[in-house]
C-alpha cells in the first residue's frame, strides 16, 4: 500500500499504474504518455511528441490539475484513503465525477439527514462537502471511512461497467478498470 498521505508516492502509483506511451485505438483519449492525454499536455503547454512527454512534466499537472484544484488535497487532512481514492478516480474519470461520488455516498450514509444534512451534488469540493465529511467522520470514526470508501468505489464500479455497456469498445479497458482501480 503506497504512503497515502504523500501526493509523490499517489502520483508514482499512477504513473505505474498507466504506463509510458499509449495509443490504443480504442482509447478516445488517443496518444497518451504516462497517463497524460496529448489533449491535456497540450492544454498545459506541451508542444512536442507524447512519445517524449516528460514524467516530470506529468508528475505537475498531476499535482496542480487532479490534486490541488478538485480539493482533494483539503479530503485528505480528514480522510486519506478517501483522497488517494478521489484522486486515481479523477484522473480517470475526471475530478468532477469523482468528488460527485463522495458527495453522493456522503448524502447516502447521512441517515436521513439525522447524522448531518444532505448536500448538493454539485461535484465541487467546498466548504459544505467538507463539513459533511467531518460529520460523517466525527459520527462514524475511522470505520466510516473505509465504509465510505467502499460506497465510493461501488459507484466507480457502477459506472464503468455502465461505460462498457453503453460503448462497446471500452470493454477492452473495463477488465483493467475494475481490476487496477477498484479497492
Amino acid at each position: 500500500m503506497p504512503n497515502i498521505h504523500n501526493i509523490d508516492t499517489l502520483i508514482d502509483k499512477v504513473i505505474s499504474l498507466e504506463g509510458d506511451f499509449s495509443d490504443h485505438p480504442a482509447d478516445r483519449g488517443g496518444p497518451t504518455r504516462w497517463g497524460v492525454t496529448e489533449a491535456v499536455a497540450r492544454a498545459h503547454g506541451y508542444a512536442g511528441e507524447m512519445r517524449h512527454f516528460p514524467r516530470a512534466q506529468a508528475a505537475a499537472i498531476y499535482k496542480r490539475q487532479y490534486w490541488h484544484r478538485p480539493g482533494f488535497d483539503q479530503i485528505a487532512r480528514h480522510a486519506p484513503h478517501i483522497a488517494a481514492e478521489l484522486f486515481d478516480s479523477g484522473i480517470n474519470m475526471g475530478t468532477r465525477i469523482a468528488s460527485g461520488f463522495l458527495q453522493r455516498a456522503l448524502n447516502a450514509l447521512n441517515r436521513n439527514g439525522r447524522d448531518f444534512q444532505d448536500i448538493a451534488v454539485d461535484r465541487v469540493i467546498g466548504g459544505k462537502t467538507l463539513s459533511a465529511l467531518e460529520a460523517f467522520l466525527g459520527k462514524r470514526g475511522s470505520e466510516g471511512e473505509t465504509v465510505l470508501l467502499k460506497a465510493i468505489e461501488a459507484l466507480q464500479g457502477a459506472r464503468y461497467i455502465k461505460l462498457a455497456e453503453t460503448r462497446p469498445a471500452n470493454e477492452a479497458f473495463l477488465y483493467g478498470w475494475l481490476a487496477n482501480r477498484i479497492g
